[in-house]
């Protein structure tokens, strides 16, 4: 895999809210491919669950109160990015199963190939590869990490 200085990809675990964390494991299964690791509550009713995708994990859980669904708010709440080298494969694969697409496969100028889809519930994924190094420095930007490699 290509290292982009200009994208840092460290851990981060993210929470994501549904109404049913069952249907969700379902539908991510199918659409993007996730995996589940775990999941905790009532057999048939989960509560909670983290999944896997290549290197990413997220926690995924039961929408409560004062938290809710994009769809539901009728807003965008986050977008989440997750890193894959096969993009173009993993495009097709959610197309098929019905993701709706909001941003076809291209190269972005801070050196990412990358699409974006939303989920049933209007969470909005992008899915990334590093396909070009793009130093952060030759823009202007003020880098004030340690840089990569």
């Amino acid at each position: 895999m290509i290292v982009n200085r200009s994208v840092r990809a460290d851990t981060i675990l993210s929470h994501v809210v549904y109404d049913s964390v069952e249907e969700a494991l379902a539908w991510l299964a199918k659409a993007f491919g996730f995996r589940d690791h775990y999941r905790y509550g009532a057999p048939g009713e989960a509560g909670g669950a983290q999944i896997y995708l290549d290197r990413a994990f997220l926690m995924l859980r039961r929408a409560r109160e004062g938290s809710s669904t994009p769809a539901r708010l009728g807003a965008s709440t986050q977008s989440l990015t997750i890193f894959l080298d096969d993009i173009e494969g993993h495009y097709q694969r959610a197309k098929a199963a019905g993701a709706k697409i909001v941003e076809e496969p291209h190269e972005t100028e801070y050196g990412e190939f990358q699409y974006a889809a939303l989920d049933f519930a209007g969470h909005h994924w992008l899915f990334s590869r590093h396909a070009t190094d793009r130093d952060p420095a030759c823009c202007g930007a003020i880098v004030s990490y340690p840089p990569v490699g």
